[in-house]
């Protein structure tokens, strides 16, 4: 609570593809997350543009020139991203595993067993 620290480390996770989560959370002026408690109006103005924005290779653009500020900055950095990973047998048909989040496509409805 007094931010009296040198080192700290938190294991936020994400179970959305979507940037403004981790963004938003950990980097906007007023988020009851972002412990170093950094406000950059350059980077609050970025966040805003690039949530609301529809095209997603300028959002993507947008992400990276924030991240770019944030690395530049020394702001909280990350030191270390966990590895997750999940099992599944050959009888188990209709499930796809997804990408970059163990937290997602845990949905069932299309999953069978073929046994």
């Amino acid at each position: 609570m007094r931010q009296d620290y040198s080192v700290a480390l938190n294991l936020t996770g994400s179970g959305v593809d979507d940037p403004d989560v981790t963004l938003t959370e950990g980097y906007a002026c007023k988020s009851e997350r972002n412990y170093t408690k950094y406000c950059n109006p350059a980077v609050e103005r970025l966040l805003d543009e690039q949530s609301e924005e529809a095209d997603v290779e300028k959002r993507k653009r947008l992400v990276w020139r924030i991240e770019e500020i944030l690395a530049q900055e020394a702001v909280r950095p990350i030191i270390f991203h966990s590895r997750a990973a999940t099992c599944w047998h050959a009888h188990v048909k209709g499930h796809v595993a997804h990408e970059n989040s163990i937290y997602n496509n845990w949905r069932f409805e299309d999953v069978w067993l073929d046994k």
